[in-house]
């Protein structure tokens, strides 16, 4: 395919190149991280730019990668009266998401103790395939907590009342109705909330250096301070509960694209018009497994920060525990966004992508609305992650939207082949990060060499102007599923 460079890290792939495409795909990445993308990504963000009343571009973020349906690092925009939603744009773990906490803990503080925060993590924040969760819920309680998000945890005791303000649309998407999702799903869900799941889910202590704070004032507007201050960052979503609604709806979208008449290039690309019966049904489902993972996120949180005072012994209020921020990565929204000179609701797709909101949109919380949205990009268990901020640029060319992470470039099994997972943690407790995991294999193939550089990463989201670097995090200690 031809791809045209546009600027010094956006690329274009015109509609010219396939058959059926209504708009360009436009790609962000460095040259170096463009060559390196997997063919299946131009595959299927051109496929994408098929899809019905998509709105301006087709895109694809630096950390993109071969996905079903939609690039992982895929993000596309959606006409709601002539558009479509479909579960490729949004994942099978739907609100897989990062959850950001500060502390007023230091390095020197948390060093010696390291290999006992990480033991208790590990017990009191259950991991791994089919883990189980501290809360028994009847069918009636798992719903209303499908409706309710994180509000739902916190009126039960399990945070604060501001923890809401800092979480994506206040901790609950709107219009969530558990009678559009499956008993199969209610089942596979009820008994994981406050778990972390498996794969390249994981709870991180993590540590700020001063060489790596490159936005003073705004770091310290969102509660980063000192150089060697702790953080806990996690990453999780809705577990089996939202995988579950995808599987079910891929199955209806599939029969209901013959009767409204559209055909995808990929069937893993399967949709429904917006405003149909089966598209709403599908939002409303969608919506309760985003509020789920919402919850389960919170549920984490209660429990760490009980962790983290039975270790320190100091309350949560006293060691400063607020969240930061809590965004989602694998979600579809109507937002309202500047088309053609004029503001219009789209449904936003973002898969592997995450919300990086600019200064002023009333969606924010009054703490970041001067500032921007704090934005969580999460990285390998060997390199560290990265705090940014989203710009008024984003908004104008992204839909306000921007990279997840440092995005894969080896498949697990590969991975687990390169090494073994009891020598690379000895390897990282060598290197001063103490992981504790439920499965070694399971721990291999989160290895860091199997991912992009996450520092090359950002550096072409700030040279494309749709993110700025906040702070660098690096990892001390890790629990992994």
């Amino acid at each position: 395919m031809e791809i045209k460079r546009i600027a010094e890290c956006i690329w274009e792939i015109p509609p010219t190149e396939k058959e059926g495409m209504l708009v360009p795909a436009r790609i962000y990445a460095t040259e170096k991280l463009l060559r390196e993308m997997d063919q299946g990504v131009f595959e299927q963000v051109t496929n994408v730019a098929c899809l019905p009343g998509i709105q301006r571009f087709s895109y694809c973020m630096p950390d993109g990668h071969w996905g079903y349906g939609f690039p992982i690092g895929g993000v596309a925009a959606f006409d709601p009266e002539t558009g479509v939603i479909s579960p490729g744009g949004i994942g099978f773990d739907i609100n897989c998401g990062m959850r950001l906490v500060r502390t007023n803990l230091t390095l020197q503080e948390v060093r010696p103790r390291i290999k006992e925060l990480v033991d208790a993590l590990f017990r009191s924040v259950p991991a791994g395939v089919g883990s189980k969760g501290m809360l028994k819920l009847s069918p009636g309680e798992f719903k209303e907590m499908t409706r309710l998000g994180a509000r739902w945890c916190v009126e039960r005791g399990y945070g604060w009342e501001r923890d809401l303000e800092r979480i994506e649309e206040y901790g609950c998407i709107k219009g969530a109705d558990p009678e559009k999702v499956s008993d199969h799903a209610l089942k596979r869900g009820i008994g994981q909330l406050g778990t972390l799941g498996s794969g390249n889910h994981y709870l991180e202590v993590q540590v700020a250096r001063a060489a790596e704070i490159y936005d003073p004032q705004t770091a310290n507007a969102f509660g980063i301070g000192d150089a060697d201050q702790i953080f806990v960052m996690f990453h999780c979503g809705s577990r089996g509960f939202g995988h579950q609604v995808a599987t079910d709806y891929l199955r209806v979208f599939d029969g209901a694209m013959k009767r409204y008449g559209i055909t995808v290039r990929d069937r893993e690309l399967a949709c429904a018009p917006f405003r149909s019966p089966e598209g709403q049904d599908y939002y409303k489902a969608m919506a309760c497994a985003a509020n789920n993972a919402f919850a389960n996120r919170q549920m984490i949180l209660h429990r760490v920060r009980e962790t983290f005072s039975q270790v320190f012994g100091r309350d949560a209020e006293a060691l400063g525990m607020d969240v930061i921020y809590d965004v989602a990565h694998n979600i579809a929204k109507v937002e309202r966004h500047r088309i053609d000179g004029g503001m219009k609701d789209v449904v936003v797709h973002r898969k592997g992508a995450t919300r990086c909101f600019g200064p002023g949109r009333e969606e924010l919380p009054p703490i970041y609305r001067d500032i921007g949205q704090p934005v969580i990009l999460g990285g390998s268990m060997e390199t560290g992650s990265y705090v940014l901020v989203g710009t008024e640029r984003a908004m104008e060319e992204t839909f306000g939207s921007t990279a997840h992470g440092s995005g894969r470039t080896m498949s697990r099994a590969a991975a687990k082949r390169k090494v073994f997972g009891r020598d690379l943690q000895r390897s990282l407790e060598e290197r001063g990060i103490v992981v504790k995991a439920v499965s070694m294999p399971g721990l291999a193939e989160e290895a860091g060499f199997a991912y992009k550089n996450i520092s090359e990463v950002v550096e072409a989201l700030e040279c494309a102007g749709i993110t700025r670097k906040v702070v660098g995090l690096k990892p001390i200690g890790n629990v992994k599923g």
